[in-house]
């Protein structure tokens, strides 16, 4: 071997351009993730704004709330003075009365009041009317305040709005869970009369369990029958199926109720076929019973859709095959084809529960109170109580169920298997 060739041999690499061979395949990998990055930015934007900072502002609001901490320096500053338990003293009072002055210059005495009558119902206008009097108290304003208004001397006013001082608390996931604080701090459970939202919570997780059955149990053999009818017979087939889509949803809804109810076209029919006289009309709506037929009808295509596209790959030799090596038609079904349809089976569950959990006009509509679920009340404290914090505690309740039903799937299913149609 010569000098030369020597030298060429442990020369770099490099392009037609006189560029080493290495950093040229590195710009490329650069340019390359540049034009991915670039293609996938909108879907991330798109996800960012429409997903993600939603739910985290719906977090954030569960747990922060400065309707009543950002009105009260004066009483913010006492309380951080003085811990849990001390006697409520004229100094407290002295606060207070200085508060209410500048919430009524600032006029927020009904936001301060609306955040405490979020633990204390009734002491809203117990802050509106404080405020209205308090630059005409004199000392000693505990005096002035108890002859203004007695409950100014209740300790549960006290500890809640020692409670609401803070503007970070974790009262409206206790409120969510029909818990609350005594008038030491302590957490105790409603009266039972008050205990609303646990039973709530159960009866939509029953209910979405149901439908979620029932819409598998119909949907199963539908989707079966799709996959193996001959091709234009499917499609006649698939229009039914995919009529509900091209339907409003309050249209399909109101049909239910006419329907349904009791002088309604189902018990007409059950009358005049002598099944039932004319005095034992079935109730059938306004009730759990409404609420499970109207949204079973309405979620049927979400179960029916991913299991037609898992069961139109399964080749119907394997089946076949099974018989002709002596399996009954069960074990044929039961061994073979039916575990090649969980991950439709999987993913159309997951995908009913899921909205199943979270519709509320259909159940508002023909549930009337027995048939309700959590996301009417996350709906009436959003639009009608403007208690946005307890709507956004039970949301972040709801997402959790639904996480912990996703994550289920995950370990039995597998989320890489999951076919949506």
């Amino acid at each position: 071997m010569t000098d030369a060739t020597a030298d060429l041999s442990h020369a770099p690499l490099t392009t037609a351009d006189g560029r080493p061979l290495k950093a040229a395949l590195a710009e490329s990998l650069a340019v390359r993730r540049r034009r991915a990055f670039l293609l996938v930015a909108p879907l991330f934007l798109f996800i960012l704004i429409s997903f993600i900072v939603p739910i985290g502002q719906m977090l954030f609001k569960s747990v922060y709330n400065d309707g009543f901490s950002a009105n009260v320096p004066a009483l913010s500053a006492w309380f951080d003075a003085h811990p849990p338990g001390s006697a409520i003293d004229e100094t407290a009072y002295a606060a207070l009365q200085a508060d209410l002055v500048g919430m009524k210059r600032n006029k927020t005495a009904g936001v301060a009041g609306t955040r405490i009558n979020y633990d204390v119902a009734g002491t809203r206008s117990l802050f509106t009317a404080g405020a209205r009097g308090a630059d005409k108290m004199k000392p000693p304003y505990k005096e002035a305040f108890l002859k203004l208004d007695k409950k100014w001397a209740d300790p549960n006013v006290w500890r809640a709005m020692r409670s609401a001082a803070s503007p970070f608390t974790m009262d409206f996931y206790l409120a969510a869970n029909d818990l609350k604080r005594d008038e030491a701090g302590a957490i105790v459970a409603v009266p039972e009369g008050q205990a609303v939202y646990k039973k709530l919570m159960l009866r939509t997780l029953t209910l979405s369990l149901e439908i979620t059955a029932i819409c598998l149990l119909i949907g199963f053999p539908i989707a079966h029958l799709l996959a193996t009818l001959p091709m234009r017979k499917a499609m006649l087939l698939m229009i039914f199926v995919l009529l509900p889509f091209w339907t409003s949803l309050l249209v399909r809804t109101t049909a239910w109720m006419v329907l349904l109810q009791q002088q309604g076209v189902l018990n007409d029919l059950l009358v005049w076929l002598g099944v039932i006289d004319d005095k034992g009309r079935i109730q059938m709506i306004y009730n759990e019973m409404g609420t499970i037929i109207a949204m079973t009808h309405i979620l049927l295509p979400f179960t029916i859709l991913p299991l037609y596209s898992v069961m139109k790959t399964i080749p119907p030799s394997y089946v076949r095959a099974a018989r002709s090596l002596g399996a009954t038609s069960w074990t044929a079904f039961r061994r073979v084809y039916l575990p090649q349809t969980l991950p439709g089976v999987g993913a159309g569950g997951l995908l009913v529960f899921i909205l199943a959990m979270g519709y509320y006009i259909t159940p508002a509509l023909v549930g009337g109170a027995d048939g309700q679920m959590i996301s009417n009340l996350i709906a009436f404290h959003m639009q009608k109580s403007l208690n946005w914090s307890l709507a956004a505690a039970l949301a972040a309740q709801l997402l959790i169920v639904v996480l912990i039903f996703f994550w289920i799937y995950d370990r039995i299913v597998g989320i890489d298997k999951m076919k949506l149609g």
